[in-house]
């Protein structure tokens, strides 16, 4: 009897081992920023930050270089669809505006979701030229806390 409870006491040792590596190895990550999402009929694609995103300023010298990061997701976009922009919370309690091409298009909202003509994104009247055109999601209201960039091609 006294070895079936030595056995218990081992897996059980072995058990609080194990969880406590894990936690230990968890607590090395980092945290994920939070994700934004755009989403046409029923495609989608989300991105964590391009820049910043932990919410701290990014500094105004990073963002032009932000703005041409080569890994941003895409999505095609027919003119005649509605875009949909969705945040998660911890973006939209800090306000957030959408950028075409660097620049504002939307006003600071802290929804969580947003919803755009998919025409005005290859309109050159709001300064769209060609077949795609990079929008970015700025977190903060003053200072920018962070990025997020997608490029929207036009599927005619």
């Amino acid at each position: 009897m006294t070895t079936h409870s030595v056995s218990r006491r081992r897996r059980a040792l072995a058990a609080a081992g194990a969880v406590s590596a894990g936690l230990l190895a968890l607590s090395a990550c980092d945290k994920p920023t939070p994700l934004a999402t755009v989403t046409v009929g029923t495609s989608s694609v989300h991105s964590e930050a391009t820049c910043g995103g932990e919410g701290k300023a990014v500094e105004t010298a990073d963002l032009a270089g932000c703005l041409k990061d080569k890994g941003i997701e895409s999505i095609k976009v027919d003119p005649d669809d509605t875009v949909r922009f969705g945040v998660d919370p911890e973006i939209a309690d800090e306000g957030w505006t959408i950028l075409m091409n660097g620049q504002p298009l939307t006003d600071s909202s802290t929804k969580t979701y947003r919803t755009v003509p998919g025409s005005v994104f290859f309109n050159a009247q709001y300064g769209a030229s060609g077949d795609s055109t990079l929008v970015s999601i700025k977190g903060g209201e003053k200072d920018v806390t962070g990025l997020w960039s997608f490029k929207l091609k036009k599927d005619s």
